[in-house]
């Protein structure tokens, strides 16, 4: 069978000899967020059409506006995860605690943890701007067989099984890695069946786009402005391109195919940043490694750092590697 026409559920089952240990359980996990990503997609392509635009009327945890299209989002994939009895806990960065999955029996034999944001860069869609789902899978270190423990979900990014990415936009793709390299599938709406697009996926070693909130640039620390204005007046090239959509999902997704830095550093008022470790860093990390780039925190490679908390934020950089190695010089 030709490449082009190789159906995501095809791959997954292709794949599943990478795993020596694995039962089908994480093949049947990646279909369960491929159904799931299907539902979100059709509304989003709705945003405008029915009543979905606009503030939920409640904040999440970390006390930010949420949208409806967040809490539609989120109820799509834990009810999808749970109907499947597929994991044994959910972590979402709408909750503000995980939830422990079990069965009838109060007990849950299931080996996996994911966690999620369920629509990051929700707030543009109002104005048709493409958002995104981020995923991370990890084995549980609790005994089988028991309600998962915080300890579950605060592991270092070394330690996820897959990471992956939705981006709704002008295509709905999916994106993601089991350690074994990126590929993205794309959606074709009139089967609603993904076919994979962009096998192998690399990010080159160089590129010309620096991805930041310029707004911010007062409090950035003074290394961050100096390599910002490297970018702006690199003599041995022409400037840099500065491409910044503010939907975490779709800068990081065009930087991996085009070259490029992705940034969110600490400020003065927010020093740790915006971004979520563990639902957002970790797994955009893993991805950007795995397709040959780079993920720091400035101090340290974002997949090594240790959680603390569930909705713990660090400053990213990530990207092409050595445009990260460049900024990395200046701090």
């Amino acid at each position: 069978m030709e490449e082009r026409f190789i159906t995501l559920g095809e791959f997954i089952i292709k794949k599943q000899e990478d795993f020596p240990y694995s039962s089908g359980e994480l093949s049947r996990l990646m279909n369960s967020i491929r159904l799931a990503s299907k539902i979100v997609a059709q509304k989003v392509n709705q945003a405008g059409l029915v009543d979905i635009n606009g503030a939920f009327g409640s904040e999440n945890i970390q006390g930010e506006q949420q949208q409806k299209l967040d809490v539609f989002a989120n109820d799509v994939f834990i009810q999808t995860l749970i109907n499947r009895e597929i994991v044994c806990g959910i972590a979402s960065e709408e909750n503000d605690d995980f939830i422990t999955i079990c069965g009838a029996d109060g007990n849950n034999n299931n080996k996996y943890v994911l966690l999620m944001d369920p629509l990051d860069g929700s707030s543009n869609i109002d104005v048709n701007v493409s958002v995104g789902t981020i995923f991370s899978v990890y084995r549980r270190i609790s005994d089988s067989g028991t309600p998962v423990t915080q300890a579950d979900f605060l592991q270092k990014g070394i330690n996820q099984v897959a990471a992956g990415y939705v981006i709704y936009g002008s295509s709905t793709m999916l994106v993601y890695t089991t350690g074994n390299g990126v590929n993205g599938f794309t959606l074709d709406p009139s089967l609603g069946t993904f076919f994979l697009s962009h096998p192998d996926m690399k990010i080159s070693e160089d590129g010309a786009i620096f991805s930041v909130n310029e707004g911010n640039f007062n409090q950035f620390e003074q290394g961050v402005k100096d390599y910002v204005a490297f970018c702006k007046d690199d003599t041995s090239k022409k400037p840099y391109s500065s491409r910044y959509i503010g939907s975490l999902v779709a800068d990081v997704h065009r930087n991996i195919l085009k070259g490029g830095i992705y940034m969110y550093p600490g400020t003065t008022s927010k020093p740790n940043g915006k971004l979520r470790l563990l639902y957002e860093c970790n797994p955009l990390a893993m991805i950007i490694e795995q397709a040959g780039g780079k993920a720091t925190s400035g101090t340290q490679r974002i997949l090594e750092i240790e959680p603390t908390e569930l909705h713990q934020r660090v400053p990213i950089f990530c990207g092409s590697k050595n445009m990260v190695d460049k900024l990395e010089s200046y701090l």
